[in-house]
């Protein structure tokens, strides 16, 4: 009878230290599991942090201010024009025919020289797919990037171009050979920045990489979003004609897919030619 007492007991104090343990062991896999977890939601975390600042390291100019995508032409340091805390300073590059009577060019080796009278208004007419529209060139404020324009234009840099990028109510932006959002002239410029509050529907701008970077890649404000832009695009000219007409019409074609980023436009939005007149 004893025997069979102390075998209970035995039997007893296993059977509890096998609860124990099995107890125990859950709570080691339920750590295990929760601290599994934890690693995944962090790993997750840092992916998409990367991916956002990836996202927005590539677009240098708008969702506001990120979503305007880069003139990313390819250029070297002795290629660039830059300030210096002075007058703006200008490029060794030829100046293509006043007339226009020369072949496109659409790749460069460097920036151009001062080619322009800064003491005349330069006007352009950029004829599109879906219409006209008559700028008038700021070289007071922006001579740097009016010059470039000019002899871009006289290069018939821009003819036959798409626009590769338009977002409705933002902006339309055009200026890229290769309509792939990467392609430039083969060299890049500085800034001349506007003040805050500068922008209009209508206003043409250069498209960049970051600070200096400007090229050949340029938008037009289609709508309210693009007016809220910080400064830190080159505002160098402004459409007086075609704002209730061509301008809609460009503002329309625009892709309003958040996902795409504007790219491509709804329609194929065409520069067909690009002329320029002086007084």
């Amino acid at each position: 009878m004893g025997t069979d007492k102390r075998n209970r007991q035995k039997e007893n104090r296993r059977a509890r230290q096998t609860e124990v343990a099995q107890h125990t062991q859950r709570q080691k896999l339920r750590r295990r599991i929760t601290r599994f977890a934890v690693l995944i939601a962090v790993v997750f975390a840092i992916v998409a942090l990367i991916r956002f600042t990836s996202n927005n390291d590539q677009t240098n100019t708008a969702t506001s201010d990120s979503s305007i995508p880069a003139d990313s032409g390819a250029a070297t340091e002795s290629t660039v024009a830059q300030v210096t805390g002075g007058p703006f300073v200008y490029g060794e590059g030829e100046c293509a025919p006043v007339d226009g009577s020369g072949a496109q060019v659409q790749k460069f080796a460097t920036a151009p020289k001062l080619c322009i009278d800064l003491t005349k208004t330069y006007t352009a007419v950029v004829s599109t797919s879906k219409g006209d529209l008559t700028v008038v060139l700021d070289a007071k404020k922006s001579p740097g990037a009016v010059n470039n324009f000019v002899n871009l234009v006289r290069s018939k840099y821009f003819d036959g171009t798409i626009c590769h990028r338009a977002i409705p109510t933002f902006m339309v932006q055009c200026g890229d050979p290769t309509a792939t959002g990467s392609g430039g002239p083969g060299y890049e410029f500085a800034d001349e920045l506007p003040a805050a509050g500068e922008y209009k529907i209508g206003s043409l701008a250069m498209a960049n990489s970051g600070p200096n970077t400007s090229g050949s890649q340029f938008f037009i404000i289609t709508g309210e979003q693009g007016v809220t832009l910080p400064p830190n695009y080159t505002l160098f000219g402004q459409v007086t004609k075609g704002l209730d007409t061509t301008l809609p019409a460009l503002d329309k074609a625009g892709n309003d897919d958040p996902a795409t980023n504007g790219v491509p436009p709804k329609e194929e939005l065409r520069i067909t030619k690009v002329t320029i007149s002086e007084s």
